[in-house]
């Protein structure tokens, strides 16, 4: 199994190239936790999508540590890895396409069921247990998700951007619907759209791109986004993992099971977020979870 990891974003809100900042005493970063908990799982692979230019500061960062353990392997998400006749979108182009284009970037790499995370979330070890034990015998089509809870996925430093999910009995996936500003508040939970704020269920199940799939997802993702770009989408417009797995389930192509977890998602979406996750992990160093240094 192999583990895609999402770590090409600007980080604009962040200031700075916040998957590589420290967040323990002996240097270890989020995505170490995330990586040391698939490997306890049964991962064997990992692969960061990045920046071109940051190819050289991931290696010698996180890639030294993780590949005594892991193979490890890199892949670049690309402006202009787009379909021929769509280059002429490029020109305007300041942002990347979105989390789903990000994870085109590994479809000639990954050829066996994998995960996808994001860098800059801690996830914790029950959603690496749950993502192992169904992508090892998981069969075409058959993807997975780990839920969240949105009250354990809020920060008080402004908005964030999450998949509110609708869940069957059996724990399948009806929908997901990507909501881009949600906010914590006194009472629960906000989200901002057409310059208004509407309340949202703080027990919503959420997606935080924690995702199992098989590698035929690719060819749904590539479909959608060519349809994406033939929409003539602005030039911040984002195709995102969320909707497009959304699209080929509700094509029919493909069915995901959710395994719900109550686990506290950290994060460091702000820079003042930072503080918040150092703590919790020192609770959970201090309790036992974890040992650092990580990677002895």
């Amino acid at each position: 199994m192999t583990l895609v990891v999402l770590a090409a974003g600007m980080a604009s809100r962040y200031g700075s190239l916040k998957q590589i900042d420290p967040i323990t005493e002996t240097g270890e970063f989020i995505i170490d936790f995330s990586i040391y908990d698939a490997y306890r799982a049964g991962f064997e692979k990992v692969v960061f999508v990045i920046k071109r230019e940051n190819y050289e500061i991931f290696k010698s960062t996180v890639g030294i540590r993780a590949e005594r353990y892991l193979k490890v392997d890199y892949a670049f998400q690309e402006m202009d890895d787009v379909p021929e006749k769509y280059k002429y979108l490029i020109s305007s182009r300041k942002k990347p396409w979105g989390t789903a284009h990000a994870v085109l970037a590994v479809r000639d790499i990954v050829k066996e069921n994998f995960a996808v995370i994001n860098a800059d979330d801690f996830y914790g070890k029950e959603a690496f247990t749950a993502l192992s034990s169904h992508l090892k015998t998981a069969q075409r089509s058959h993807y997975c998700m780990v839920g969240y809870i949105l009250k354990n996925t809020l920060t008080e430093n402004g908005s964030v951007s999450r998949g509110i999910c609708t869940v069957d009995s059996k724990d399948m996936l009806i929908s997901v619907n990507e909501k881009s500003r949600i906010y914590k508040t006194d009472v629960g939970a906000e989200y901002e759209e057409d310059g208004k704020r509407i309340s949202i269920s703080e027990d919503s199940v959420v997606s935080m791109n924690c995702w199992g799939f098989t590698p035929d997802v690719f060819s749904g993702i590539a479909s959608g986004f060519e349809k994406f770009l033939a929409s003539s989408p602005s030039d911040t417009s984002e195709y995102y993992l969320p909707f497009s797995v959304s699209e080929i389930k509700d094509s029919g192509n493909a069915d995901i099971r959710v395994y719900r977890t109550d686990a506290r998602w950290y994060g460091v979406t702000y820079k003042d977020d930072k503080d918040k996750v150092v703590n919790g992990l020192k609770e959970m160093i201090s309790a036992g979870e974890y040992s650092v240094p990580l990677w002895k």
